[in-house]
């Protein structure tokens, strides 16, 4: 007859370690448009999407519930134009469980605009929203640069950033 003792002394016991996690790499894949949950996308081609930022001013409502860029309250004046500028986008990538994009900083040169916010979309999706920047109160520029500097790309610090 075995007692306890003599089982637990018989028998190793392994145990695997399991942790409730969203993947790192198929964060950088939805940065990178690999998965498509609905069944309304659909991907023509396999090249990055345009994206943009256009300014807006005090009068605009931005926020997390906005989905498509619109003219309605959009910044005006010499050096900038209607819809904003052309973001180059810094490539998806990863550190540590967080994946992040950016963007390099974007300049209206030689130009007189005020604005309180940004909308960044997405041009190539039906001008789809992707973030609001609220800079806090109105910024101006006056027959100079207006640049939108983006944080360091990195976990920490990228404009997007999925941890």
């Amino acid at each position: 007859m075995l007692t306890w003792l003599e089982l637990s002394v018989n028998y190793e016991v392994i145990i695997m370690a399991i942790t409730q996690a969203m993947c790192t790499s198929f964060k950088v894949e939805l940065l990178n448009g690999i998965h498509a949950f609905g069944t309304t996308v659909a991907r023509a081609g396999t090249t990055a999407d345009t994206m943009k930022v256009a300014l807006f001013t005090s009068s605009a409502t931005l926020d997390a519930t906005t989905t498509a860029y619109s003219t309605s309250n959009e910044a005006s004046g010499t050096g900038y134009s209607a819809g904003g500028n052309t973001l180059t986008t810094v490539a998806p990538t990863s550190s540590g469980t967080t994946a992040f994009t950016d963007f390099a900083d974007t300049t209206w040169s030689t130009s007189t605009i005020t604005a309180r916010g940004a909308l960044i979309y997405n041009s190539t999706q039906s001008n789809k929203s992707v973030a609001v920047l609220d800079f806090g109160s109105d910024k101006s520029s006056s027959a100079g640069d207006f640049t939108i500097i983006f944080p360091t790309a990195d976990a920490s610090n990228a404009i997007i950033r999925i941890a």
